[in-house]
């Protein structure tokens, strides 16, 4: 087939770089399938229009992919981890020479701002250095023996092949933060993309293979599967695959989670959010608009750390909500690839409706519209996936609000009193990724990381609720999933623990002074 997308911004000849212009598409370790699948199609947001087609991992290709990751594993965990850490050291450099080319081809099949998926792709490059360093650093412990001339100590192995399946919304770099630490640990990796971008994944997957083949390493290393919520499920059933990491709804994770605890292997999970930021008294108010306005319209709100709840103390509301609804005012919404544009399209138009369902159950549980959201139309909306970010004044108990809707769509919230009865509000839902508090008084600040405080897995003062470093471990606590990703130790997921006791003397003396005498 011919692929249909325009020579809009350059996308055109993005999408022949990265080789996913023209073709359709397969799901093996890196070339294109026998074709046999189901054939799924591939269209922007941004205009509608077709950009590729895929064709669904077949069970027969599925067991090629496992067989092809199990016999890499057997030579890929023997290698010094240093040296794996050079291959993802030459991925990473690769990234950086297709970052212009990949960065678009997000844009354009996600939705986001071209500027954000430069983010993403830079994010990638970011964890790929993160990685390259873990790989000289990987440690267990040494541990001091009760028993004379022995020697115990912790030491850490690669489990095996790691399942990744992520989510549309961040199209490429969840599945790096991933696969990166995964490699450098010794195992191999199987990825299963959101159908909904499956061409990020394809475009990844060829990068990925490039580096393998110069390396003459089996391409098994990287592989990929492709289509909708029935292949995930074979690799979440799969005993072969020792630990699943998988990003996206509570719904989504919850299934994926017992189906993986039913074989009692292991799964990393990094599900929804409802992000609040907390606005006290003592808060900057030029700070404090940034940091709620990129946080609820960025990415169009359908980030996982998305801020859907504003939670203003009742002295400075009517200040802050003036200041918020002017800076909605200004925001510029279209084709995402135009970097004068703040705000691009939703996914597609099952998000569209989904975001007015949410719009109109927040109006019949009781929500003022502030800012009136809605669906554009005319020139340069004809996807149908446009809409206005809105603003809702509602009550932390009305259901809506406890939901998470993938949308820009920003509650508008109260409270009086201390610091202590806004963090009951933040803390008073399902979710627990990421939460904020804008505040210049260090009681708050400290109140709010404390243990009686934000009962997330990230905890920001100053900042907002998006935007987090490699660096950190990322995920989050209670329908969140628990799961962390990316930096910090999250590299033990990855692996298994073992204890190992070495006896170096001539006798054979048991633990806790046992006599046991032949």
């Amino acid at each position: 087939m011919e692929a249909t997308a325009e020579s809009t911004f350059g996308i055109e000849e993005a999408l022949k770089r990265l080789g996913v212009s023209g073709i359709n598409h397969g799901s093996s370790t890196g070339s294109v399938s026998s074709g046999n699948g189901e054939k799924f199609d591939s269209f922007s947001p941004v205009d509608g229009k077709l950009i590729g087609s895929v064709t669904a991992t077949t069970q027969e290709e599925y067991e090629q992919v496992i067989k092809a990751a199990q016999a890499a594993f057997v030579s890929w965990r023997e290698m010094p981890a240093p040296k794996r850490g050079e291959i993802v050291r030459q991925f990473g450099n690769r990234l950086r020479d297709y970052k212009e080319d990949l960065g678009k081809l997000v844009s354009y099949e996600m939705g986001k701002s071209y500027q954000e998926g430069l983010g993403e792709v830079q994010e990638m490059i970011d964890i790929c250095d993160f990685a390259v360093g873990l790989s000289r650093q990987l440690h267990g412990l040494t541990i001091k023996s009760e028993r004379p001339s022995h020697h115990m100590q912790e030491q850490w192995h690669p489990l095996g092949i790691v399942g990744i399946i992520s989510a549309f919304n961040f199209p490429v770099a969840v599945w790096a933060w991933n696969t990166a630490l995964a490699w450098v640990c010794g195992d191999v990796c199987v990825w299963k993309p959101s159908e909904k971008a499956p061409l990020c994944g394809v475009a990844c997957q060829n990068i990925m293979v490039e580096v393998l083949k110069e390396n003459n390493l089996q391409e098994g290393i990287s592989g990929m599967i492709n289509g909708d919520y029935r292949v995930g499920e074979w690799m979440t059933a799969d005993g072969r695959v020792p630990v699943v990491s998988a990003t996206g709804s509570i719904r989504m994770g919850k299934i994926v989670g017992q189906a993986v605890a039913a074989r009692l292997g292991k799964s990393i999970l990094e599900l929804g959010g409802n992000n609040a930021i907390i606005v006290s008294p003592d808060a900057d108010l030029k700070m404090t608009v940034i940091g709620a306005v990129f946080g609820a319209v960025g990415t169009a709100g359908q980030r996982c750390t998305s801020t859907r709840r504003l939670i203003i103390h009742d002295s400075i509301y009517d200040k802050v909500k003036q200041a918020i609804v002017d800076a909605y005012e200004q925001m510029r919404i279209g084709n995402p690839l135009d970097e004068n544009n703040h705000v691009g399209p939703l996914i597609d138009t099952d998000a569209v409706e989904n975001y007015l369902n949410a719009i109109e159950e927040a109006k019949k549980q009781g929500g003022n519209e502030v800012i009136e959201g809605g669906v554009l139309e005319g020139e340069g909306y004809e996807s149908g996936c446009y809409v206005k970010p809105c603003i809702i004044e509602a009550q932390n108990d009305f259901q809506i609000v406890q939901e998470e809707t993938f949308a820009p769509i920003l509650y508008l919230l109260k409270y009086s009193g201390d610091v202590t009865n806004a963090i009951a509000i933040q803390n008073g839902v399902v979710q627990g990724l990421s939460s904020a508090i804008m505040t210049n008084n260090m009681r708050e600040a400290h109140q709010f990381i404390a243990a009686a405080g934000s009962d997330c897995g990230i905890a920001n003062v100053n900042i907002g609720t998006s935007g987090a470093e490699i660096g950190g471990a990322f995920g989050g606590e209670k329908e969140t999933g628990g799961g962390r990703e990316s930096g910090s130790d999250a590299w033990k997921a990855y692996m298994r623990r073992q204890t190992n006791t070495l006896n170096y003397s001539t006798e054979l003396p048991l633990a806790q002074g046992i006599k046991f005498d032949l």
